[in-house]
């Protein structure tokens, strides 16, 4: 293997030559977020299986022969849980590498864990123990140490070999293409532009909230995003969740009332105080029709239900370890309550999910399939009944 650290035009220009025509291409970024809104790229690793190529962005000011490498679409990019990477390459050119493979969600459709981390994914595919003293490093700091490039790189070489892997596994059960309405939605620009007018949807504490107060959280909520985004800065730099739920809950309408509201300090009150009594009266001001509505538990169902939605379960999990992959991925406990009240809006009937599990679970709702001892284990059999 071929291990390079690039932080210069040329040698960015040469290496992004040297990657253009493979099949695919490992991928993994290192980046700092703490004191931003936007995560900031530090460092940027490659593997094709024969070179593996740390990229220093901190060091390189045109970033053009990565992006014309990545955003092409004759070679797979594989990531590990790649939200987060694919975030940033959103944010540098609005473009996404396509098309792509997350072997994170192939290991959980594999049956080897949900949302299973990269170093015991590794460990479970290849067997090899990958060091951890790097997880909390300050990839803003130069010069890296041998170390952290180390670290680095063993984050695209070993993941180039479990897509290998993962990838022949998934060939060899037919399910090759099962994970591609999941790739497509990560490579979705949309997944990754931000409404600020939704942002309330994601508040802690917003399910004690109802009505007005609802309309209120919403409008201070985007205007703390847009605050945010503008100065680069986290969202509870600008103001912390639990003070604005008391916000949108208390509606204060003077500084006064404001300054007893806990959690607000004295600066952010000077410099903000005026705006949030003008947004707090507008939101109160609106008509009850353009209040936002958040979704409610379902209404709790009766023990007949539950007991059914029991039988589904027992169900779901025995069609789950026949085709290797685990329960979760296929339903919650939550899908099978509103398939027994008779939702049929699930992602449990779409795809295929529906093609592995939900027909079989719809046939035990309709008494064509019932779970049955065989020799001391659950099986799925045609129902007598309907013979």
């Amino acid at each position: 293997m071929q291990e390079l650290y690039v932080d210069t035009a040329d040698a960015l220009e040469q290496l992004c030559e040297q990657l253009a025509g493979s099949p695919w291409l490992a991928v993994d970024t290192e980046f700092v977020r703490e004191k931003s809104y936007h995560p900031k790229l530090c460092l940027l690793q490659l593997c094709d299986g024969e070179i593996a190529a740390c990229i220093d962005p901190l060091k390189l000011e045109d970033l053009a022969p990565l992006e014309r490498l990545l955003l092409n679409s004759s070679g797979t990019k594989v990531f590990h849980a790649g939200r987060q990477d694919l975030e940033i390459f959103y944010l540098l050119w609005q473009r996404l590498p396509a098309p792509l493979f997350d072997t994170q969600l192939a290991a959980t459709l594999l049956g080897l864990g949900e949302q299973v981390g990269y170093a015991a994914l590794v460990q479970k595919q290849l067997g090899v123990d990958l060091a951890k003293s790097h997880t909390r490093t300050d990839w803003s700091l130069r010069p890296l140490r041998q170390g952290q490039l180390r670290y680095a790189l063993d984050d695209v070489i070993y993941l180039g070999r479990v897509y290998l892997a993962l990838k022949g596994e998934l060939e060899r059960l037919g399910r090759i293409d099962w994970l591609a309405e999941e790739f497509a939605a990560l490579a979705d620009p949309a997944t990754y532009r931000i409404d600020p007018d939704t942002v309330w949807e994601k508040v802690k504490g917003r399910q004690r909230l109802k009505g007005a107060q609802l309309a209120t959280l919403q409008v201070l909520a985007a205007w703390r995003e847009k605050q945010a985004l503008a100065a680069d800065r986290p969202r509870r730099w600008i103001l912390q969740d639990d003070p604005l739920i008391d916000l949108a809950r208390q509606a204060p309408q003077s500084l006064e009332a404001l300054s007893r509201i806990r959690g607000l300090e004295p600066g952010q009150l000077k410099r903000s105080g005026a705006r949030w009594l003008e947004l707090i009266a507008e939101s109160r001001a609106l008509p009850s029709s353009e209040w936002p509505s958040q979704s409610r538990p379902s209404k709790r169902i009766s023990a007949n239900q539950e007991a059914i939605v029991d039988l589904l379960m027992s169900a779901l999990r025995l069609l789950a370890e026949q085709q290797r992959t685990t329960p979760a991925l296929l339903a919650s406990r939550q899908d099978l309550e509103r398939l027994t009240a008779g939702s049929r809006d699930i992602d449990l009937l779409r795809g295929w999910r529906r093609k592995i599990a939900g027909d079989a679970l719809l046939s035990v709702l309709n008494g064509v399939l019932e779970p049955r001892l065989e020799n001391g284990r659950l099986v799925l059999v045609k129902s007598a009944i309907r013979d």
